[in-house]
């Protein structure tokens, strides 16, 4: 299973929402910068917003299914001091 290997890699919820909400400013950047600093115009800027823009759902879910497998990995085996 993906998931249990990405948290066995030591990657967290927190780590996937990160990312998620890195792309979504990422995308915004990669719009605007391009629009104004290159002469090919709107359509490239439009192109480069829109494809880092759809990592953003990817980590979100990502983030989900890893936030679902820390909790039930949890109530599994719970940690004891």
């Amino acid at each position: 299973m993906i998931v249990k290997m990405l948290h066995e890699k030591g990657l967290k919820a927190e780590h996937a929402y990160t990312a998620a909400f890195a792309s979504i400013g990422l995308s915004v950047v990669s719009w605007c910068g391009p629009m104004k600093a290159e002469s090919a115009g709107t359509a490239r800027a439009d192109r480069w917003g829109i494809f880092v823009g759809e990592w953003a759902p990817t980590f979100f879910a990502l983030g989900l299914a890893l936030a679902n497998y820390e909790r039930d990995h949890d109530l599994l085996h719970p940690i004891t001091h």
